[in-house]
């Protein structure tokens, strides 16, 4: 993806995309949810990403904190 791609974006949009990109496997069960994605939700302090898994119900949970840098 270029920089380009990202203009008008929100930081959680580029995040959900990457990881749509990149973390699709599940490691329970093996299955490529090649059309999933992860969802985000923040409470201004934290951002808490899931993906359920459509083949096992297993869900994975990636969790950042979000600072003052």
């Amino acid at each position: 993806m270029s920089r380009g791609d990202d203009e008008g974006r929100s930081p959680f949009e580029r995040m959900t995309t990457h990881m749509d990109d990149a973390d699709l496997v599940c490691p329970d069960c093996g299955y490529e949810d090649e059309e999933g994605s992860w969802t985000a939700e923040t409470n201004g302090d934290t951002v808490l990403y899931r993906h359920l898994c459509p083949s096992c119900g297993s869900v994975r949970k990636r969790t950042f904190e979000l600072g003052d840098e």
